[in-house]
């Protein structure tokens, strides 16, 4: 084949004639690549085309992505961790998609200021414009589901204020955050609807718009320079082809160069898992959302509707509007001062509330402390080894152990299990938000640091509610064993118990007896002796060793003993759910409503088959004989619901002229006895009670985790205010709808909405009424001397004692027992110090028998004990 000339054509230039021949690529590329430019090319023209470059490389990189990725709320998480720690350059790859998001929103910002200053919209260019807008729109909401899918701490509770704001909308708010949802919390179904929206919905929409973009473009052409007629260009054009495209191609590679190199120096952190539990975590969203982040923290109940839905719905409608309102055809910025200044006015206010925003977390000393706490544990978990997800024995299609099942395994999964130990770190050991993940714990530890660890957990341990289990030798070693093969098929084996080798009873408590018929005999004896009233002015505790009076008495048969209860309650780690005294804590409910409401027979049922709500919390089966079920059950319904201090009337003189306090009785009151004594064992304690409703209302408060932010005695904490006088403040109906549609600010504070049924939404505002106001709840009130930090009776003073009222707190102590919470030195040392912890002993008794000068040095310079012990700063 020969050219015009007669010269023959070169193999690719045939190749090329064949192919044009058959496609028309001569013609797709003429149409494409010889637009006229009016004006010719330049640098401000190559935004576009560097957006649609991030595009196609965050679809790329995507879709990477995707081949991993899991999206339920069990994988998700390990699935990205995967991708971070395992698979190659998939940190990087990672990286790049996450980075790729804020460079398309820094252009888009740059597209549209430069089609704005240029008045490229005018012209016939409306719908041109408004085909950009809706782009706009979709690369934001692109920017928003993305932020979830990780699931990791940061992405869940940011994605929770998200659509918390959207149930603001009036009318459909609560249909569109149920929508977004998938129900009432986030989960798998939120977690699936928006990879939905994220992959498929989206990205085809923009797709779409994009060709209906670069359609209207191309019909309406460019508008060229500012001194251009939008309508009739008169500057001689310039093809597209090759200069513009040398400077598309260009800022291109400056782009994907710029991105490669932050996502290589500095990848992407991931954080530990969602964890709903936790009220202290600070949720702080994108920097292109943290400008409305901080819009919402200035209004507050009806007005945060003006606030999320009219001020942004009118931004938005002026956006697309803008052709129709300046229709003129003067391009030239200073010649259109009001619109320059209504979008100046828009983007320095956005500006400022962004940089608002992280000055006001700086200059908090408590947040700023949160955050960076919060920084170190994305650090520390992203580079942390990777640790794959292994699926429960519950599910569907479990691993099947390779081979037969090993003795030493099975005995040892039945030590873990009998010993609490799946409770918080979970059934195969595998992590909860209790208590981290044991897989790989015995590459980490020697056997000999193992069972030291074991026999005397270390501060940090401790403080989480790891107890000190008195273990055989054998049951040691079957459990190291166990331990070694967590993470492995090896570990799916049925658990083999052997009860009547469990660890030894500790001093005092009388040993299970192995015979069943032995709670028949001695049921009836035991309640008799319980229930006999203790001579006055002296307390019973069951837990205690007989005196030297009683011991030659005969000892009741030890079928049903309080004190094998107590110790089966705390070898099992039970407390570290439900609290020291089942007073519930953010992780369980309070014991003693939900054992008032169920008989022995119902309890035994529900302690040996936890119902799916309760193994789904991690509760494990209890494995036990039925003497230590008969005593954990007896020992249960010794617990006291949760007390709440009557409020005190207002003082109408000074407290210099008040009434000097009463005599205290010469005999505890009976409500007293009872507190402190354990009740009969009887029939009558399986039947429901009735609980007052502020009673009933503390409970709610503490298994909803209000007390994680707002303290175990609602006084407030650095996270968040006493809530003393709330109900003063917010009187009738409006307390209950603020806890149903919290404000701003209280969601900014990390405040959800409060889900409960309406009786016990009026129980819950039953407490918070009885708080009464600050000034009615002195420190150190007689009320508050009652209970400890969850609600419980305080523990019992000495005999000598226990007839008189400790004095008031003077300004000072009251000043210092702020400086005590504040610094959360209750977390170790118990609330005020009186009691202590399995962390930390008790302040109460042996600090005043120390100088104030001693005390000071031992705060200031920690002994070597203190220091082992976890005591810091």
């Amino acid at each position: 084949m020969k050219d015009d000339a007669g010269k023959k054509k070169s193999a690719p230039a045939r190749f090329y004639g064949w192919l044009n021949r058959r496609t028309g690529v001569d013609t797709l590329l003429h149409e494409s690549l010889d637009e006229p430019i009016p004006g010719g090319a330049r640098l401000a023209y190559v935004f576009g085309s560097g957006l649609l470059f991030i595009f196609i490389s965050q679809v790329i990189t995507g879709l990477c992505l995707a081949l991993y990725y899991v999206p339920s709320a069990e994988t998700a998480h390990t699935s990205v961790a995967y991708i971070t720690k395992q698979v190659a350059a998939g940190a990087f790859l990672r990286s790049l998609h996450a980075y790729g998001s804020s460079a398309m929103i820094v252009v888009l910002l740059l597209h549209f200021l430069q089609t704005f200053l240029y008045g490229s919209y005018k012209g016939r260019r409306e719908v041109l414009w408004m085909s950009g807008a809706v782009l706009s729109l979709l690369v934001m909401a692109m920017g928003f589901t993305g932020y979830l899918l990780p699931w990791d701490q940061k992405a869940y509770f940011a994605t929770a204020v998200g659509t918390n704001i959207v149930g603001q909308v009036p009318f459909i708010g609560q249909w569109l955050t149920e929508m977004l949802r998938g129900g009432d919390t986030l989960g798998t179904l939120t977690l699936s609807r928006f990879y939905l929206a994220h992959v498929f919905l989206i990205p085809g929409s923009i797709i779409l718009f994009i060709g209906i973009h670069i359609a209207l473009f191309r019909k309406a052409g460019p508008a060229g320079p500012v001194q251009e007629n939008p309508m009739a260009p008169k500057l001689p054009p310039e093809s597209f082809f090759p200069r513009q495209v040398i400077m598309d191609m260009a800022f291109a590679l400056l782009l994907m160069a710029g991105l490669g190199v932050f996502a290589y120096l500095h990848p992407m952190e991931l954080g530990p898992i969602a964890n709903p539990a936790d009220t202290q975590f600070l949720p702080r969203p994108e920097w292109y959302y943290l400008p409305m982040f901080e819009w919402l923290k200035f209004w507050e109940g009806p007005e945060v509707v003006f606030a999320i839905v009219v001020v942004p719905g009118a931004l938005a409608l002026l956006f697309f509007l803008l052709p129709f309102l300046d229709r003129g055809l003067e391009r030239r910025p200073w010649r259109r001062p009001l619109p320059l200044l209504g979008v100046s006015i828009v983007l320095v206010g956005a500006a400022y509330l962004g940089v608002r925003s992280r000055l006001d977390d700086a200059h908090d000393p408590a947040i700023a402390a949160q955050l960076a706490r919060q920084a170190a544990e994305e650090r520390a978990y992203s580079r942390a080894p990777f640790h794959p997800y292994i699926e429960s024995p519950g599910a569907v299609a479990p691993m099947a152990p390779a081979g037969p099942v090993d003795p030493m395994v099975a005995s040892g999964k039945g030590v873990f299990d009998s010993n609490g130990c799946s409770g918080c770190h979970g059934d195969l050991g595998t992590g909860t938000p209790a208590a981290p993940s044991l897989v790989g714990v015995t590459k980490k530890f020697s056997a000999a640091q193992l069972i030291a660890l074991l026999r005397n957990p270390n501060a940090k341990m401790r403080a989480g509610g790891m107890p000190a289990p008195d273990l055989s030798p054998s049951d040691m070693s079957a459990l190291l064993t166990y331990l070694g093969v967590l993470g492995t098929a090896a570990a799916e084996v049925p658990a083999t118990y052997h009860v009547a080798q469990s660890a030894a009873p500790r001093a005092g408590a009388p040993p299970a007896v192995a015979s069943p018929s032995a709670e028949a005999q001695s049921a009836e004896p035991a309640a008799r002796s319980m229930a006999e009233p203790a001579p006055a002015g002296s307390v019973r505790m069951p837990e205690t060793a007989p005196s030297a009076a009683s011991a030659a008495e005969p000892a009741p048969p030890p079928a049903v003993s309080i004190a094998e209860g107590r110790r089966i309650f705390e070898s099992h780690a039970c407390f570290a759910c439900h609290g020291s005294v089942g007073q519930g804590t953010v992780r369980a409910p309070a014991l003693a409503p939900l054992v008032a409401s169920l008989s022995d027979r119902d309890l035994d049922d529900r302690l040996s088959n936890p119902t799916p709500a309760m193994r789904a919390g991690g509760m494990p089966p209890l494995v036990a004989t039925p003497e230590q079920v008969s005593s954990l059950i007896a020992y249960l319904r010794t617990l006291s619901p949760p007390e709440v201090p009557a409020p005190l009337p207002t003082p109408a003189a000074p407290p210099s002229e008040a009434a000097p306090p009463a005599a205290p009785p010469a005999e505890p009151p009976a409500a007293a006895m009872r507190a402190v004594s354990p009740p009969a064992v009887s029939a009558a304690a399986a039947a429901p009670q009735a609980i007052p409703a502020a009673v009933a209302g503390r409970a709610i408060f503490l298994a909803n985790g209000c007390s994680g932010c707002h303290g175990p005695t609602a006084g407030g904490t650095q996270f968040a205010p006493a809530l003393a006088g709330v109900a003063l403040k917010y009187p009738g109906a409006r307390l209950p709808a603020l806890l149903r549609n919290p404000n701003s600010k209280m969601r900014a504070g990390g405040m959800p909405t409060v889900t409960v049924s309406d009786a016990q939404l009026q129980q819950l505002v039953a407490y918070l009424t009885s708080l009464g106001a600050p000034a009615s709840r002195p420190a150190g009130s007689p009320a508050q001397r009652s209970l400890n930090s969850s609600g419980a009776p305080s523990a019992p003073a000495s005999p000598a004692a226990g007839t008189q009222n400790p004095p008031p707190l003077s300004a000072e102590a009251q000043r210092g027992r702020r400086i005590f919470e504040t610094h959360r030195c209750e977390t170790c040392h118990g609330i005020g110090g009186r009691n202590g912890t399995i962390a930390a002993p008790a302040r109460a008794a042996p600090a005043p028998q120390q100088p104030a000068t001693t005390i000071e040095g031992l705060l200031r310079h920690h002994s070597a004990q203190m220091q082992h012990g976890g005591m810091r700063g």
